[in-house]
């Protein structure tokens, strides 16, 4: 996958840098945080600017995200879910992925597709829980722009700052992306329980 992403986007450019963001969003399995530190990468070896590397990145992002607004506007939550569970391998998702991120939706509302912007494992599938509840188009594009943006500035300077070790990014970032997952799962069952045991 690593040789697919690197010849992508050294023949595409910018516009490869926006269609394997894009992909991202759509098959959660293709890591951002491999494709966008080798745009820091190559932004360091002068042949991109920074600024149009990080502007490629979050508009393939986010018009990555519409089509699961969309398919979460359409559907609904069970038609989805069980959508998820017959098929759901080919992209790694299943219905209780689709619970989590209805559940984080549900308690956070608007922070929640900026805050899951910035969580891998919850980026992608927060726009499902927004089309699901009918979240106006407007908001929601405000707020995955601004955590894309962070997320993938974020990723690019890191990228760049490494230089040739650029594949550092993902190593260290895949283990702390499921340790972050893993905090936010406890934190949402904690405040659960303390909300259930409030009202008894």
């Amino acid at each position: 996958m690593a040789e697919w992403i690197t010849n992508t986007m050294n023949s595409l450019g910018y516009v490869g840098i926006g269609l394997l963001m894009f992909l991202e969003n759509l098959f959660p399995p293709i890591p951002s945080e491999l494709i966008m530190p080798l745009a820091g990468f190559t932004v360091y070896q002068g042949k991109m600017q920074f600024f149009y590397a990080v502007l490629a990145g979050v508009l393939g992002t986010v018009l990555g995200a519409l089509p699961w607004y969309y398919a979460g506007k359409l559907l609904g939550e069970e038609r989805l879910k069980a959508l998820a569970d017959r098929y759901g391998k080919w992209l790694s998702i299943s219905s209780k992925d689709i619970d989590r991120a209805d559940d984080w939706f549900d308690r956070y509302n608007a922070k929640a597709v900026f805050f899951c912007r910035l969580v891998p494992g919850v980026r992608t599938l927060i726009s499902l829980p927004a089309g699901i509840s009918g979240m106006p188009m407007v908001p929601f594009l405000i707020y995955s722009t601004l955590g894309t943006t962070l997320w993938v500035s974020l990723l690019t300077y890191a990228g760049y700052a490494l230089g040739q070790n650029y594949h550092v990014v993902d190593k260290y970032i895949g283990p702390l992306s499921k340790v972050v997952l893993c905090i936010l799962i406890a934190a949402f069952i904690i405040w659960v329980v303390k909300k259930n045991w409030k009202r008894a």
